[in-house]
C-alpha cells in the first residue's frame, strides 16, 4: 500500500495523543508532565535610558532616520575560555547588522563609541520597589553584568543587566508562585526587517530600563501561566511607574513537558496567547520524544547516522544557484510526523534552515509533504541516485552557493538532534499559537562582569524607606473587589489599567455603592473606551471627576452611562456642556412620577387582561431616559 502523509500525518497527531486546548483539562496536562515558568519584561517610566542621558520613549518610524551603521558580531570566550552555544550559531548565520540611528534619541553610547554613564537612579529604585513588592531578598550590592546577544539587537554584542531582588513569592488568587529573581536591564532594539544575510534595527527603544521578573516553573496548565503573566504585569502596574502600550511589556514563557527540555518562547506580546502557545509546545516536545522513539527502534548506532546528499542538475520552477538532495537514512514517515497544528517534523527541519543558513522562502520540498509538488515518479527517481532504501526520507534544498555547506550541516545536525529528543532552544511565537525556531538556547557561558561599571551598595535604611511607600499588594485589592461583589470578569481591565485607586477613591471619597462603581469601571468604561477612545489620550481620574460633579450637582450618578461616551470622545468639554450635548433636562421627581398612572392606563387600553410584569416594564422604559439622572432609578422602579 502506498505511504499517504496526510494520512500518517493524522494518526501521528493521535498516536501522541494530542487534544486541542479548549477540550483539554487537567488529566491531559499532567500525562505530559506540563510545567512552565515566566520571564515578565517590563519597561520602567523614566525621563532617560539606564546607562545614558538621552530620552526613554520617544520612537519615530522605520523611515525616519538621521544614519546608518553597518557591524558584524564575533563572539567571544567566556571567563572559563568557552564559547556560548547562542553566539555560535549566531556567527554562522553570517549576518550583515544595519541600525538606523535619530540623533534625537541616540548617543555614542548606544552605538557602543562611549562606555556607559552612571545608572539611571530613577529606574533603580522603581526597580527596586517592585523587588519589595514581589516579596524578594534584595540584594546588599548592585553589580551590574553583560550578557552576550549576537543576533545584533544590541551594537555592543551585550545586555547591561543587574540582579536586585532573588527569592520571592506571589500569591495568585489560587495558588503561591515562587520567583527566582528580578533584574534590571536595558532594553534591545526594535528589528525592522530580516531578510537573507541583513537584519535592520532602529535604536529608538535600546537603553530604556526595563526589569526582568523571573518565575520558577511552577504552572501546571497553561490558562495558570496566562493569569501568572497577568498578576505581574498587574503588580508592576500598580506603582503607576512603568510604561503602558504596546511594546512596553513582553514576556517569554518556558516550556517543557515530562521528559523534555525548557524551550523559551521568546517575545509574546499578548499575554491572552500564553495558553494556545503553551499547550501546543508541551505537546511538539511530547511529539518529539514519540519521534525519538521511533528512530531509536529502527536506528541502533544513532552517532554513526549521516546523511548523503548529491547536486541536483535541473528542477522545474526552482531559481537558484545550486539545488541538493539530501537522504535521511531511516526518517520514513517522520517528515510527516505531527509537531505543532499545521506544522509536522520537517518543518523543524526548514525552520533551522531558515533562521541559521537564511535561506528565503520557498527553499525546500521533501517527501512527505501533505501538499505534493513533485509526482512520485520524480521522488523515485531521485531515491535511485541517492542509493537510499525504503525506510529513508528525502529533501531538496535550493540555495545559493555560499550558503550550501551551512544548510546541508543544519540539516544533519537537526536530524540527529532527533535521536536526543527535544532540543533547548528559543521560539518565536505566532498569534495562532504555533511557534517556529529562532535561536539555541543560551547557556551561562553568555554572562560576565561588566568592567565598565562599580557595584552599587545598598544602604538597609534606604531599603528601609522604600518599603514603607508600597502600593497594596493587588491580591489584597482583589480581594477587595470580591467583597464589594464585583465580577472576576472586570478584573483583568482594572487591574491591567490600574483602575483599583480611582475605584477606591470614589466609592470611599463619594460614598457611592461599590458594587455599581466596580462594574461601571470594569465594564462600561471598558465598552465605551472600547467603542470611541480610538487611539484617544484620555485620563482615567476624569471618570472620578464626573461622579463628584454629579454628586455635587444633585444629578442621579448613573446619568453618568449617558454622559461617558461623549468624555471619552471630547475630554476637554465641561460636563454642564456634555448634559446640553445629551439633551439632558433637570425635572423634579413629583413631575416625573406623575406620569405613572397615565402611563399605566395607556398600557392597559384596548387589552382585556393585562401582564402586570409588562405593564411595568414598558413603563420604566418609557420613562427610563427622562429619569436618568433626575431620580434613582431603583426607586422609580419600585415605584411603578
Amino acid at each position: 500500500m502506498q505511504f499517504n502523509p496526510k494520512q500518517n500525518y493524522i494518526q501521528t497527531r493521535k498516536n501522541i495523543g494530542y487534544v486541542p486546548r479548549l477540550e483539554a483539562s487537567q488529566k491531559d496536562y499532567d500525562r505530559i508532565g506540563f510545567m512552565s515558568g515566566l520571564e515578565v519584561h517590563q519597561q520602567l517610566l523614566t525621563k532617560e535610558k539606564l546607562f545614558c542621558h538621552c530620552p526613554a520613549g520617544i520612537y519615530h518610524k522605520s523611515d525616519d532616520y538621521d544614519a546608518e551603521l553597518i557591524r558584524h558580531m564575533r563572539p567571544t570566550l567566556s571567563e572559563l575560555g568557552e564559547y556560548d552555544g547562542t553566539a555560535l550559531m549566531e556567527f554562522r548565520t553570517r549576518k550583515e547588522i544595519i541600525y538606523r540611528i535619530k540623533n534625537e534619541n541616540a548617543c555614542t553610547y548606544e552605538v557602543d563609541d562611549t562606555p556607559p554613564f552612571p545608572i539611571n537612579r530613577e529606574a533603580l529604585e522603581i526597580a527596586l520597589e517592585i523587588s519589595l513588592l514581589s516579596k524578594l531578598n534584595v540584594v546588599g550590592e548592585v553589580h551590574i553584568t553583560r550578557k552576550q546577544y549576537l543576533d545584533g539587537s544590541i551594537p555592543t554584542g551585550f545586555q547591561r543587566t543587574a540582579i536586585l531582588g532573588v527569592e520571592g513569592e506571589l500569591e495568585l488568587p489560587k495558588k503561591k508562585v515562587r520567583l527566582i529573581q528580578l533584574s534590571i536591564e536595558e532594553d534591545s532594539c526594535r528589528e525592522i526587517s530580516d531578510i537573507g544575510h541583513t537584519r535592520t534595527y532602529k535604536t529608538d527603544r535600546l537603553g530604556m530600563p526595563l526589569i526582568e521578573t523571573v518565575t520558577y516553573p511552577d504552572f501546571v496548565n497553561p490558562e495558570e501561566v496566562m493569569e501568572g503573566c497577568d498578576y505581574i504585569r498587574f503588580l508592576n502596574r500598580s506603582t503607576g511607574k512603568v510604561r503602558t502600550g504596546m511594546g512596553a511589556g513582553r514576556q517569554d514563557v518556558n516550556v517543557s513537558c515530562r521528559g523534555g527540555s525548557r524551550v523559551e518562547i521568546k517575545g509574546v506580546a499578548h499575554s491572552k496567547w500564553i495558553p494556545e502557545l503553551t499547550h501546543n509546545e508541551a505537546f511538539r516536545q511530547w511529539a518529539l520524544l514519540h519521534i525519538k522513539d521511533q528512530l531509536l527502534k529502527s536506528i541502533s548506532e544513532p552517532k554513526n547516522w549521516k546523511i548523503h546528499s548529491m547536486e541536483l542538475s535541473e528542477l522545474k520552477d526552482v531559481n537558484a544557484e545550486k539545488i541538493y538532495a539530501v537522504n535521511l537514512p531511516g526518517f520514513h514517515g517522520l517528515l510527516s510526523h505531527f509537531t505543532q497544528p499545521g506544522k509536522s517534523f520537517a518543518d523543524e527541519i526548514g525552520d533551522r534552515l531558515s533562521v541559521i543558513a537564511c535561506l528565503e522562502q520557498p527553499f525546500m520540498m521533501h517527501s512527505e509533504m501533505l501538499e505534493p509538488v513533485l509526482g512520485e515518479e520524480e521522488w523515485e527517481s531521485i531515491r535511485i541516485s541517492l542509493d537510499a532504501a525504503k525506510e529513508d526520507a528525502q529533501i531538496i534544498f535550493w540555495a545559493n552557493e555560499e550558503d550550501v555547506k551551512t544548510a546541508l550541516e543544519t540539516i544533519e545536525e537537526r536530524c540527529q538532534m532527533a535521536f536526543e529528543g527535544v532540543p533547548n532552544e528559543t521560539r518565536k511565537s505566532f498569534v495562532d499559537g504555533t511557534t517556529i525556531f529562532e535561536r539555541v538556547l543560551p547557556g551561562a557561558d553568555r554572562m560576565y562582569p561588566d568592567t565598565d561599571s562599580a557595584p552599587i551598595p545598598l544602604e538597609d535604611e534606604y531599603i528601609t524607606r522604600l518599603a514603607e511607600n508600597l502600593p497594596v499588594d493587588v491580591i489584597e485589592n482583589h480581594k477587595q473587589l470580591l467583597d464589594w461583589g464585583v465580577s472576576s470578569e472586570t478584573f483583568t481591565y482594572i487591574f491591567s489599567k490600574n483602575l483599583f485607586p480611582i475605584i477606591e477613591k470614589t466609592i470611599n471619597t463619594l460614598k457611592l455603592d461599590p458594587k455599581y462603581i466596580g462594574m461601571f469601571f470594569g465594564l462600561r468604561l471598558k465598552f465605551a473606551e472600547g467603542q470611541y477612545k480610538k487611539g484617544l489620550e484620555f485620563n482615567y481620574n476624569m471618570v472620578y471627576a464626573l461622579f463628584a460633579w454629579l454628586v455635587k450637582s444633585d444629578i442621579d450618578i448613573k446619568l453618568a452611562e449617558k454622559m461617558l461616551p461623549e468624555l471619552i470622545q471630547h475630554p476637554k468639554m465641561d460636563f454642564a456642556s456634555i448634559l446640553e450635548t445629551i439633551g439632558f433636562k433637570k425635572i423634579d421627581r413629583e413631575s416625573i412620577l406623575s406620569k405613572i398612572p397615565i402611563l399605566m392606563n395607556k398600557f392597559a387600553e384596548g387589552k382585556t387582561e393585562v401582564n402586570p410584569i409588562h405593564q411595568k416594564n414598558w413603563v420604566m422604559g418609557q420613562l427610563r431616559n427622562t429619569a436618568l439622572g433626575n431620580i434613582n432609578l431603583t426607586e422609580l422602579s419600585k415605584t411603578i
